[in-house]
């Protein structure tokens, strides 16, 4: 016979359905924001790039990879993509020849500057649900969450 979360105790009850909670709005709202990416003929890791690149600068591979939480291989394969699209280039870093350095291209930075406005307006709008306090309160509790798992 199926158990209850009620038999583990209010306590995970309550911790277990805030995470359900949470894997499913995180779900809905991530493939929501995918089909939107996708829109713009990249995938979600491509987009992220761009994102990182276009708002922080020209950065490592492993810079990249601990920015968007994926692993460097993985990483690797999505620079080359971009880089077969000609959007970035990989330049070797100043300071230390060793570093590959990833960059946008004039191509990749003319589509990150076409095409992040209407996707920062389609989260916007996607986002309204909630009120302008409730958002910050929940970015806010989000926040407070991640660092304290990430200890």
């Amino acid at each position: 016979m199926a158990k209850s979360t009620r038999e583990y105790g209010e306590k995970a009850q309550r911790a277990l359905g805030m995470w359900v909670k949470l894997a499913r709005a995180y779900a809905t709202f991530n493939k929501t924001t995918v089909k939107d990416i996708r829109r713009y003929g990249l995938t979600q890791p491509q987009f992220g790039v761009l994102e990182c690149i276009g708002h922080l600068g020209p950065m490592s591979i492993g810079e990249l990879s601990r920015k968007m939480l994926v692993s460097g291989g993985n990483m690797t394969c999505v620079v080359d993509n971009l880089e077969k699209e000609g959007l970035v280039l990989r330049r070797h870093s100043d300071e230390d020849r060793r570093s590959v350095i990833v960059v946008l291209t004039k191509k990749g930075s003319d589509l990150f500057e076409t095409i992040f406005p209407q996707h920062a307006e389609f989260i916007t709008q996607t986002a309204a649900v909630l009120t302008v306090d409730e958002q910050e309160e929940l970015a806010r509790l989000l926040k407070k969450l991640g660092s304290a798992i990430e200890r």
